[in-house]
């Protein structure tokens, strides 16, 4: 018998550099879930954005590119599980690191719920073609119920289970794109290419949608204690994600676009517009495996968001900002739990109270989709402001290191004026009822979080030394890590 090696756990009793680089990226990817954009996203994306379909994917990618360099400025220099909020603590203080926590927390879990309505979509449709009945709470309940065991479990079976989820449906749709297209005899599409009826104000709205079709790129920052060389790993999973997932997504929104161009079918009312497309193309049974694909890579979504969400949450709790209780590590699996528990009880609750008022699932996500996104922009704008005034502090700021914090900046404001309306412009007017409260009400969500940590100030005078303290050890534990990794 040989006898079991212990695990040893890291400063904040996580489980120590544990998961190998393709496990990281598998994270980042899986948040992004490259398979439901082409799978369902889509035809959100297009219902805006028409012909600059291609072009809103463009800009997003080219603006998060800008947004990875600015992150990896950090994730170059230290890890944690606090992902963006620490990295935002350092660079504007911790009253900005509380505001980009709020974001995170928001957004991740909200991705959660979107991609927890398209799992029982999907799941709906799926299972009516066996000819069994599910009810739409019946697939919530069990997409929540396994991502929570699978998080609060062990990191390494989520990393795992999203490293196969994903490749497989990636590249199921990848061939069915090539058939897609050749079925069109590889054709040039020049109303997409001449951005035929496309407006400005509906691009830039197409980008608030892209932005969601590519948040959670930088979860894997939130690996910092359970990746191997998370110095070199995580910045290097940062970037692939984006770049590779972008390129995926600009080829398959040209594919898709003009797979419908002359079609009965109308892309913006499809729900399943790759199932659609294969049955044209004369492979029909390639888009059942990939709607079956989507579906589970719905639930790969589920479980990535989740696992990013509770981390942060775990870490703010360890600092004060939250009930000390979330700040808790699993004593045998080493992980969050009772922050896994509690996303998972949310991810679960807003969904299904959205159900049970009466929406549609499909709209559902839309309306989760585009509110997740506001938390995303607030994050990424927030780290492309921090990372040139973080160089300056240990003086290593250079002239295209501000380049690239402007640039970051300037391309994630193209969907915040998107969703708001500019007064007198026929280019950008308002969105459309409901959407128009979205930006206020994540306002209000932003005023009610950050008002109680200035509450939890006041009763706790310490708090903000404590965080203080807390954020620069993390800095500090890995500041002489960086040739080594």
């Amino acid at each position: 018998m040989t006898a079991e090696v212990p695990i040893s756990p890291s400063l904040h009793g996580l489980k120590r550099e544990c998961l190998s680089y393709s496990e990281v990226l598998a994270q980042s990817i899986a948040v992004i879930a490259p398979t439901t954009t082409p799978a369902a996203n889509l035809a959100l994306i297009y219902a805006v954005a028409g012909n600059g379909t291609w072009l809103s994917f463009l800009l997003g990618l080219v603006g998060l590119v800008f947004v990875s360099i600015n992150i990896n400025q950090f994730a170059r220099r230290s890890a944690s599980p606090g992902s963006l909020y620490t990295y935002i603590a350092t660079g504007l203080g911790t009253s900005a690191g509380v505001l980009c926590g709020l974001g995170l927390i928001l957004a991740y879990l909200f991705t959660g719920m979107a991609v927890l309505c398209g799992f029982a979509n999907f799941g709906q449709v799926l299972f009516a073609h066996l000819g069994i009945q599910t009810h739409v709470l019946t697939l919530f309940a069990v997409g929540t119920a396994i991502a929570w065991y699978a998080a609060h479990k062990d990191v390494q079976l989520s990393a795992k289970a999203l490293l196969w989820l994903e490749g497989i449906s990636i590249g199921l749709i990848a061939l069915l794109g090539v058939l897609i297209w050749s079925h069109q005899g590889f054709a040039i599409d020049w109303h997409q290419l001449t951005l035929k009826d496309a407006t400005p104000g509906g691009i830039s709205m197409g980008i608030v949608l892209v932005v969601f079709g590519f948040s959670g790129f930088e979860s894997a920052t939130s690996l910092g204690d359970e990746a191997q060389k998370p110095l070199k790993n995580i910045p290097k999973a940062v970037m692939r994600s984006t770049v590779q997932t972008g390129i995926f997504f600009i080829v398959m929104a040209y594919i898709e676009v003009l797979g419908f161009n002359g079609s009965s079918a109308n892309l913006a009312q499809s729900e399943e517009p790759l199932s659609f497309l294969a049955e044209q193309a004369g492979v029909g049974f390639l888009g059942s495996f990939i709607s079956l694909g989507a579906w589970l890579s719905f639930f790969a979504c589920i479980l990535a968001a989740i696992n990013p969400a509770a981390r942060v949450m775990f870490l703010m709790a360890r600092h004060g900002v939250f009930h000390d209780a979330l700040g808790e590590a699993h004593e045998e699996n080493l992980t969050p739990h009772t922050a896994v528990a509690l996303c998972a009880l949310v991810t679960f609750l807003v969904p299904a109270s959205m159900n049970l008022f009466g929406l549609k699932t499909f709209e559902s996500m839309g309306y989760l989709g585009t509110i997740c996104t506001y938390g995303f922009l607030l994050v990424y704008i927030l780290v492309s402001i921090a990372a040139p005034i973080y160089l300056h502090r240990l003086q290593q700021l250079r002239f295209q290191d501000v380049i690239f914090s402007v640039l970051g900046v300037g391309f994630m404001m193209l969907p915040v004026v998107g969703t708001i309306r500019i007064p007198g412009s026929t280019l950008f007017p308002a969105p459309e009822a409901p959407a128009n409260v979205f930006p206020y009400l994540f306002a209000l969500y932003l005023a009610v979080g950050f008002g109680w940590f200035v509450v939890q100030r006041f009763r706790t005078p310490h708090l903000v030394k404590h965080m203080e303290r807390s954020i620069h050890a993390i800095h500090s534990n890995h500041a002489n890590s960086t040739e080594r990794n």
